[in-house]
């Protein structure tokens, strides 16, 4: 196998070649990190934790692939993933995995001693997560608080503690998770029933599009209620307005529950994120 090969092996292993999750993880650490900053955050952190980010969701994805490896090659979207098909070692992803999350651990080494301690939580979520398919109802869920770590790590790096605010913009991540999850989950639906593994797309059943756009109103409300303890102005709540008119779009689009629209819907989140942030930043920005 050539290096041009092995490298396009470990791109897909950690899915460098689909930012889409690395976006989904890195908007709402990013909108902690603002917050945490009061709009002014040193750029040492915002480089630590977006490359923290990067590092993390891509060893994340190396481990998934490593305990998926069983599941994987019964699926149709996931049968060809370098572990499951055999052209990487399961160990030799072990190995991807472990050497990413180490480099991000030695990325966060200068911070305070609190921000050292809940890097050790926030690998345990990302580890356990891929287990939790086979015994949690909405798994969904796990992946919101695992995806959204990086915001209470953000303001113990700043502040040197987690106020409740940031475990309201946690409380706010979990239920985005929800409801763009259970748009991709609508994609995998018949092989979760054929496997016996979970997913919120099961458990909502045939209210799964109602549940997806609840999720999106809780999702706001949070938002919104943290915008007081922030001292929000009018910007911010503008970006949660777009983000309320993004998530009536994604309506139109998995209201069908057609697999290719729900795909679509899914993959657009990014812009439900960034508007978010997009938000947040233009209100300091004019405080």
């Amino acid at each position: 196998m050539t290096l041009s090969q092995r490298l396009s092996l470990y791109l897909q292993l950690t899915r460098l070649n689909r930012p889409i999750g690395i976006l989904l993880l890195l908007w709402p650490t990013l909108w902690g990190v603002w917050i945490a900053g009061a709009g002014r955050p040193a750029w040492h952190i915002v480089l630590i934790f977006v490359l923290g980010t990067v590092l993390m969701r891509s060893a994340g994805c190396a481990f998934n692939d490593y305990a998926d490896r069983d599941i994987d090659k019964h699926v149709k979207r996931t049968k060809e993933r370098p572990v499951t098909s055999g052209r990487i070692a399961p160990r030799e992803a072990l190995w991807v995995a472990a050497s990413l999350a180490l480099a991000a651990f030695v990325l966060i080494m200068p911070l305070n001693n609190l921000t050292l301690l809940m890097s050790f939580p926030a690998v345990y979520l990302a580890v356990s997560y891929p287990y939790t398919k086979r015994f949690l109802a909405i798994p969904q869920a796990y992946l919101g608080i695992a995806f959204g770590f990086g915001i209470p790590m953000a303001f113990a790096a700043q502040l040197g503690n987690a106020p409740p605010v940031a475990w309201l913009l946690l409380a706010a991540n979990v239920f985005w998770a929800i409801a763009y999850d259970t748009e991709y989950a609508v994609v995998d639906r018949d092989d979760d029933i054929h496997l016996g593994i979970h997913s919120s797309a099961l458990f909502f059943g045939k209210y799964d599009v109602a549940a997806v756009m609840a999720c999106y109103v809780v999702t706001l409300v949070l938002l919104a209620m943290a915008g007081p303890m922030i001292g929000a102005g009018e910007l911010y709540f503008v970006g949660l307005i777009v983000a309320a008119g993004i998530a009536m779009y994604h309506y139109t689009l998995i209201k069908s529950r057609e697999r290719e629209k729900c795909f679509k819907a899914f993959l657009h989140n990014n812009w439900f994120g960034a508007v978010v942030f997009a938000g947040i930043a233009a209100d300091y920005l004019v405080r």
